[in-house]
């Protein structure tokens, strides 16, 4: 008997480090040569489960049908976790062996898919909640997390400035022009500052304050030299 092997890898890196990836190709040798089958040919897809975008396994089936060979496969979410592409795959008549489940009837692959389908889904609403818990406790989430999160900061931090331009402007008509002497009228209106956790105005979250007002308006007044002392 002959018969077509099919595997699966969900990443590049699985792809080429193996993982994964010998476990199934075990799986498949021992099956065959246990249940007498000959391998002719070996098919690798590196794909994600959820995409029914497989280049590999159309190529397999293709030779499956030119051989009359039987599909292989290490365990049946290898195919997919997808109902309707298990059901377009069982039409095209070809006849598929999971490892895993190798007595398997049509009825109980439909059932095991559904089951894997909803698996996928319930593992990718807890990962978005996860993350979302996260990020509401202020953990940056990989480079690409960090990215957003640090736009997100500049933006608000952009718009808290924006807020706080009238009320610069007006106590620098004042006369009010050092950055220390700002710091400490703005303390004694009890102007919220932009962390809601700091304890009043200081030097340098004033100083942060005006460069940011700057970068955005031409200034009014020339900014107050920086003093660190006091």
């Amino acid at each position: 008997m002959k018969a077509i092997a099919y595997y699966r890898v969900s990443t590049d890196r699985q792809g080429k480090s193996g993982l994964g990836l010998e476990a199934q190709q075990e799986a498949v040798r021992l099956f065959a040569d246990r249940q007498g089958y000959q391998v002719t040919a070996h098919f690798t897809e590196i794909e994600s489960g959820r995409k029914n975008q497989r280049p590999q396994l159309l190529a397999a089936l293709a030779q499956c049908k030119k051989e009359k060979a039987t599909l292989i496969i290490a365990k049946l979410d290898r195919l997919g976790r997808n109902v309707a592409f298990i059901a377009n795959l069982m039409e095209s008549k070809v006849q598929f062996k999971a490892v895993d489940n190798p007595y398997a009837d049509e009825l109980m692959i439909h059932l095991l898919a559904a089951f894997a389908q909803h698996e996928r889904k319930q593992i990718s609403t807890r990962t978005k909640d996860a993350l979302q818990a996260a990020i509401r406790r202020g953990v940056q989430l990989g480079k690409h997390g960090k990215e957003v999160q640090c736009h997100k900061e500049r933006e608000a931090a952009d718009e808290f400035a924006e807020k706080m331009r009238p009320t610069v402007q007006e106590i620098q008509h004042q006369g009010i022009t050092t950055i220390r002497a700002m710091r400490d009228e703005l303390n004694r209106r009890q102007v919220p500052t932009y962390r809601s956790t700091a304890q009043g105005w200081h030097i340098r979250t004033v100083h942060a304050l005006l460069k940011r007002i700057e970068a955005s308006h031409p200034p009014l007044e020339r900014l107050p030299k920086i003093e660190l002392n006091g």
